[in-house]
């Protein structure tokens, strides 16, 4: 970056070199003529300055290192990366797996089932969608019904009959509130410390209109409710949520406690004009809370965002994710009946997007992040709309769950698997490339990555001083090679795997990939960092990789 300015009858002139800015202060009178005439080059005036002893070099302070501590860190950008030559960043669409609910009940309106929370409470996993009992004539009627799923392992559920609200004459069903509310009921367990025990869980559901405007009006003020439980079935309204901001909330409004920013957190709908769009909340108290902020998308194409599941990464929780479904201009490919004779029925997708603050996210991936694929019964409003919560089944996958089929009997939610963490690798092409990182700060004594390369492919690691030479004992040559598939692979040198002399200290990380994918990186305590790589076999960091060979092949 160059600048050039007059300031106070001297001209200034900055050039940048990586870390290094170098600053140039000359005399007014001697130059002025030089640049007017254009005799000489900039390079000659600086030859001729520094000889004439008129101008003077300042190195810039050295750039403050990023303190990551032991924190995992995902690459899903350049926020760690000071510079990456031939490597790539890569979004991972996630792999469609079974079918976990089928939405066959009678109360359940087969078809028009959607706006699904998921969330692990110990050993259970629960499960809650909306019901549009209505629909599809009407999607926002006092006939709509929350249901309730629960499982042991995440894929097989179960629908209990709870016995609490009625419908067709009997409370034989899994039905745990019915309302309007019911529209976009979505709980959440509100881990803020203090919580009475029959509040630990709430819920935020319900657009009703402050004013008395019209249900379909986007200008009327409405107030979602607040509902709390003790035991995440039986349910009680405790107040509303009153944001002072004209909100639509008649999507998914999702909610939850920030530990590490120390308050609650509220997304919701809102309309910026025609387009449908997200905005965010706070509250330390769920009483008094924020004027409603549109996040910051940067300088991302406007697009419709219909839905938006944000939330805080459970391996990462300073790291909001987000994904939000998004409305196309494309009509369906199958003829769809409503109220409004398919004007809104246009074809969804999903995107990813992420946030450090919660507020200012990336949508460096434009492209979709899952498609509505082969089925034209998915080429519908609604159809890849992905649920509240990721679910992590083992400890090398993550779950999501995904409305298949919307406005069809076959309507059905479908589970889809992604690699812990795998949302956005650097990749290495075959052959090769590199990046180093910013300077950063880090308390652990082991590096370990998730990563995972071709049979022919490595990761290399060097670490540097601030700037930019290699440690003894940690540099290129130094690095034991990467080549494998791990979630947790602790990085060794010929010294072995211990950083910790390096703790606190600012370094950089200098990666070499060669057809390989990096996916995130953390520093952590010894022994903490021990990865199963897929065949079952333990890599210890203290030795070789043990792998146990069967048969004679």
């Amino acid at each position: 970056m160059n600048e050039l300015n007059r300031q106070a009858g001297r001209f200034y002139y900055k050039r940048c070199y990586g870390n290094c800015e170098v600053s140039i202060h000359i005399q007014t009178g001697l130059v002025e003529d030089m640049i007017s005439t254009r005799i000489l080059t900039l390079a000659s005036m600086v030859v001729l300055l520094f000889t004439a002893g008129v101008v003077s070099v300042d190195a810039a302070e050295p750039e403050t290192p990023i303190n990551v501590g032991s924190r995992l860190e995902l690459l899903l950008d350049d926020w760690l990366i000071e510079s990456m030559e031939g490597l790539s960043f890569v979004l991972h669409t996630p792999r469609l797996a079974e079918t976990v609910v089928l939405f066959d009940k009678p109360w359940e309106n087969g078809g028009y089932c959607d706006y699904v929370t998921v969330f692990q409470d110990g050993d259970l996993y629960r499960m809650y969608y909306a019901c549009h009992l209505g629909a599809p004539l009407d999607f926002g009627g006092g006939g709509q019904a929350t249901c309730y799923a629960e499982s042991r392992d995440g894929i097989h559920w179960t629908k209990p009959s709870l016995g609490i609200i009625e419908s067709d004459g009997s409370k034989e069903n899994n039905i745990v509130w019915r309302g309007t509310a019911s529209h976009n009921f979505t709980p959440f367990i509100d881990t803020k410390p203090g919580v009475p025990a029959d509040q630990k869980y709430k819920a935020v559901g319900g657009y009703e209109p402050k004013d008395g405007n019209a249900t379909d009006n986007p200008h009327s003020h409405r107030i979602p409710e607040l509902f709390a439980s003790a035991d995440a079935i039986h349910w009680r309204k405790i107040g509303e949520v009153f944001v002072p901001t004209i909100a639509q909330y008649d999507s998914q409004n999702i909610m939850s406690w920030d530990a590490l920013q120390e308050q609650y957190t509220f997304y919701f709908r809102i309309w910026e004009g025609a387009r449908r769009h997200i905005a965010r909340s706070t509250s330390p108290d769920l009483r008094t809370w924020s004027d409603g902020r549109s996040i910051d998308l940067g300088g991302a194409p406007a697009e419709q965002l219909y839905t938006n599941a944000t939330i805080p990464y459970f391996r990462a929780p300073h790291l909001y994710l987000s994904f939000p479904m998004r409305l196309t201009s494309h009509p369906p490919l199958v003829k769809v009946v409503s109220k409004y004779d398919g004007k809104y029925a246009f074809v969804c997708d999903s995107v990813f997007m992420f946030s450090r603050d919660g507020l200012h996210f990336s949508r460096r991936y434009m492209e979709a992040f899952m498609r509505p694929g082969r089925d034209r019964r998915n080429w519908t409003k609604h159809s890849v709309m992905i649920a509240l919560g990721l679910l992590p089944l083992t400890e090398d996958e993550i779950s999501l769950y995904v409305i298949r089929n919307f406005w069809s009997d076959s309507n059905h939610l479908i589970r889809a698997v992604l690699r812990t963490d795998g949302f956005v690798s650097v990749r290495g092409p075959y052959a090769g490339g590199e990046l180093i990182s910013k300077p950063i700060l880090f308390s652990g004594q082991n590096l370990v990555i998730n990563a995972e390369t071709s049979g022919v492919g490595s990761i290399r690691v060097e670490i540097q001083d601030a700037a930019g030479n290699p440690l003894p004992g940690f540099g290129l040559e130094d690095c034991v090679e990467f080549y494998g598939d791990a979630i947790a692979h602790v990085v060794r040198f010929k010294g072995g795997g211990d950083v910790g002399a390096l703790a606190g200290k600012p370094i950089r990380l200098r990666f070499v990939l060669r057809d390989a994918d990096l996916y995130s990186l953390r520093f952590v305590p010894v022994g903490t960092g021990q990865a199963r790589l897929p065949s079952g076999s333990l890599y210890r960091p203290d030795g070789p990789t043990i792998i146990k060979i069967l048969g004679s092949g």
